[in-house]
Formats: C-alpha cells, structure tokens, sequence
C-alpha cells in the first residue's frame, strides 16, 4: 500500500477551505479510503467503540456515528451488540460505502456546524471520531449534537490537538456545562491517531453525559 498516496490524500481534507472543498475531496478519496487509511494504522473508528461500550450498555439505542464516513465504526459495534445505529456524513461517496456494510439502521446526509435533521433528545449517544480535525467540523457543531442527545445520555468524540485551541473546544465545552446540558465524565490521555504513520497527529477523547 501507498502511504504517500494515503498522506496526499490527508492533505487534501486538511487543507479543505471550504465545506464543498471538503466534499469533494472525500468524493475523490471514498472507493480507496479504508486501505489508504489502514496503511497509515488509523485507529479512531475502531477505538472509539471502546469508549462507547465502556458509558453505554449494549442493546441501549439508537447511536449516532455523527462524520461516520465510510462507516468503519459499525460493523464493530454491531459485533459488540449495538444494533440500531444512525449514521451522518457530509459525503454521500462515503455515506453510500458506509450503507454497504449492513450496520447502519439509517444513514443521512447533514454537515455538523449546521442543523441536524433529528428531534431534540432522539440519541441514546453519539460518537464522533476523526471528525474534529483539521479543517473539519467545528466546535460548534457540538450544540446541535447535545440537542439531539437524551437527557442521561453520552457525547463520545475525538479532538485532534492542533485543533483544540484554536478551534475554540474548551469555550464550547464550558458554554455547554454553564448552560447546565452536559457534565464532563472521562477525558483520554493526548493519543496517536495513526499507529503505523503521523507519529505526531495526536488526539483526545472527551466524554460528557448529557443533563
């Protein structure tokens, strides 16, 4: 496998300065994107589910894989005992990959930072991995997750680092727990994204039960 066509490939969503910029450079990266990304050794939507079986017992529903891509994160829980999970994602390449695997009970197409085309408190929990990154979804994206998130429920998401200041994180973070809609519960250590390449893309993952 090509890293150097797996990293060109991160360059272009990093470098995405517009929502349709971003769009089409996953268009362009969806049939390959699950070898090129396995070649660097991402790890995020396998990891994740380790989070959400640790706050959410299984059976418990539905889910939202909120950015869920080609969908890596499903078939996993699903394995695990999570069978109705919703997917979104602002790429219908990788939605339509994602709607391959059999692991998703519906799949949408909605950008966070924007209006989701679910009712208040409809989720159990989201989880959301990769997705706060570079030139991604914004912080505050978040609000419009915690709406849709039940009361007693969990938000489950990954930051990457270079992205956690200045992309305002801890001001949303503290707006939310001063509005009284979430309490933080578990926050990871700062963590390898990649375990093969990018030794210095690092992430954590932020826990926070919905009040």
């Amino acid at each position: 496998m090509n890293i150097d066509k797996a990293n060109a490939a991160l360059d272009s969503v990093y470098t995405a300065d517009t929502p349709e910029t971003l769009a089409h450079a996953y268009a362009a990266w969806a049939a390959t994107y699950d070898s090129e990304t396995a070649s660097l050794g991402y790890l995020l939507p396998f990891l994740i589910t380790a989070w959400v079986a640790r706050h959410v017992p299984a059976g418990e529903a539905p889910l939202l894989d909120a950015g869920c891509g080609t969908g890596l994160s499903g078939p996993s829980l699903k394995a695990l005992g999570y069978n109705d999970i919703a997917g979104l994602d602002l790429s219908d390449d990788m939605l339509k990959i994602a709607g391959s695997r059999n692991a998703y009970s519906e799949l949408k197409q909605a950008m966070l930072g924007g209006p989701l085309p679910w009712p208040d408190g409809h989720f159990r929990a989201f989880f959301s991995a990769g997705v706060f990154t570079i030139s991604h979804a914004p912080a505050s994206g978040l609000h419009e997750l915690v709406r849709i998130t039940k009361k007693g429920g969990h938000a489950i998401f990954t930051v990457r680092d270079q992205v956690f200041e200045s992309g305002e994180f801890q001001v949303v973070f503290d707006e939310l727990e001063q509005a009284g809609k979430w309490r933080a519960v578990e926050a990871s250590p700062w963590f390898r994204c990649y375990a093969i390449a990018e030794p210095d893309a690092l992430v954590k993952t932020f826990v926070f039960e919905v009040i």
